[in-house]
């Protein structure tokens, strides 16, 4: 059964504005003005939606939500009260969205439906906020943020009024009232883009990074060696290597997190012992533990990042490391039982390296050595020596043996070659 011939089927949001940049167009959702959660039913339509009427197409799985006002109601970006009914038009549910480029509709003859100018918006490469209704919504700090690093290789920017309002969100306490799991989701997705170092500058200059990721505000300001950092900053520092990792790993959240995290402890470094940051691979640890288990990242993202935390200047100097200290990151990393942590932090180690002030095109031997090496130590097998007849310790003995020397190995060819 069809829906009743009153009722109205848009496209919005993220397809309709992609579209319009000429950019691929992923999931497409729909509005659907005039209908009833019956008739929706009626027509073979699947509800899904737990908060407000969203229903899923019976043959393309699309999402249909109904046409739908918001009213704060508390804290948080839960806070809100929903109204969805029949005669809630197209502009008052497009009046509820964050950025004018994501409240346009087109309708089912491709016709544009626009009336807050985010087709303008998007020739300007702005990205501005709807209404001053913004400001009831936390999480759209981190959104919009979020998407001034997706469409910053475009050339956006954030409008000078829509960075005030998110100012004034992170002045208002607000941001403290987000679910962790839904920051963490909003950070994934950062990492998985072009520029998450576009993301943090966005935050650090509303005062929101100051809120939700102070271990990172405070690497801005803090000097590092001018003969290792060119930058000295190490907060450009940090989103120079956040934007590397994005350049190495596309779309690899966990090398991205990793490489977010590794040098926290920077920011804690004594006063009197700047530039240098001694042993800041050790002191960053509990800061590394704590921003992971704030979001409640997943547990290899927080292992990952503790291990780059701790290692990453290891490997910089791998050329310099004994075979035995070579093989102990190698066993620290737990790489020979899951050798994918080996690519994991060998790419977060080479972002930190690269991303630097005139060093972006640096070559990084280091990461090509390590993983190398890993290769040489897991074809080493115990079946050799089980046919010579040792046993137990013994064949540990002989197979560590056998490891370091292929290492020492390696080190020549890579050093002399």
């Amino acid at each position: 059964m069809p829906l009743p011939d009153s009722v109205s089927v848009y496209l919005v949001g993220g397809a309709v504005r992609d579209r319009l940049l000429g950019l691929p167009v992923g999931d497409r959702d729909f509005v659907v003005v005039g209908a009833t959660p019956e008739a929706m039913i009626a027509a073979g339509f699947r509800p899904v939606g737990a908060d407000f009427p969203v229903f899923l197409h019976p043959e393309t799985g699309e999402e249909y939500a109904l046409a739908r006002t918001e009213r704060k109601s508390g804290r948080g970006y839960k806070g809100f009260v929903f109204h969805a009914a029949p005669d809630v038009t197209l502009d008052a549910d497009l009046a509820r969205r964050d950025l004018t480029i994501n409240a346009i509709a087109e309708d089912a003859d491709g016709r544009l439906v626009d009336p807050f100018g985010g087709a303008r918006d998007l020739e300007a490469r702005v990205l501005r906020h709807v209404s001053p209704a913004f400001v009831e919504d936390p999480l759209r700090v981190l959104r919009v943020a979020r998407f001034a690093a997706r469409f910053s290789p475009l050339g956006f920017t954030v409008a000078p009024e829509t960075m005030a309002l998110m100012r004034e969100i992170a002045e208002s306490g607000e941001l403290e009232h987000l679910v962790p799991e839904r920051v963490f989701v909003e950070l994934r997705k950062t990492l998985e883009g072009p520029r998450p170092g576009v993301f943090l500058r966005v935050l650090r200059d509303t005062g929101a990074l100051a809120v939700l990721l102070p271990e990172i505000d405070r690497l801005y300001g803090t000097p590092q060696r001018p003969e290792f950092h060119p930058e000295v900053d190490a907060g450009l520092h940090q989103e120079m290597v956040s934007d590397m990792a994005a350049r190495l790993a596309p779309g690899d959240a966990l090398v991205g997190w990793a490489a977010l995290l590794h040098d926290l402890g920077k920011g804690i470094t004594p006063r009197h012992e700047l530039p240098k940051h001694l042993r800041h691979e050790f002191t960053g640890l509990p800061l590394v533990d704590a921003v992971s288990a704030r979001f409640k990242a997943p547990s290899e993202f927080a292992a990952m990042a503790r291990l780059v935390c701790r290692h990453h200047l290891e490997a910089h100097r791998a050329f310099e490391l004994r075979a035995a200290t070579v093989l102990g990151l190698i066993e620290s990393l737990d790489a020979i039982r899951r050798p994918e942590r080996i690519r994991v932090f060998t790419l977060a180690c080479e972002a930190d390296k690269r991303g630097r002030l005139g060093r972006a095109d640096d070559d990084y031997p280091q990461g090509a050595y390590l993983r190398e090496c890993l290769e040489e130590v897991r074809a080493i097998r115990a079946e050799p020596w089980l046919e010579r007849g040792l046993t137990g310790e013994a064949i540990g003995a002989a197979m560590r043996a056998a490891r370091l020397e292929a290492i020492a190995h390696l080190c020549e060819v890579h050093t002399k070659g």
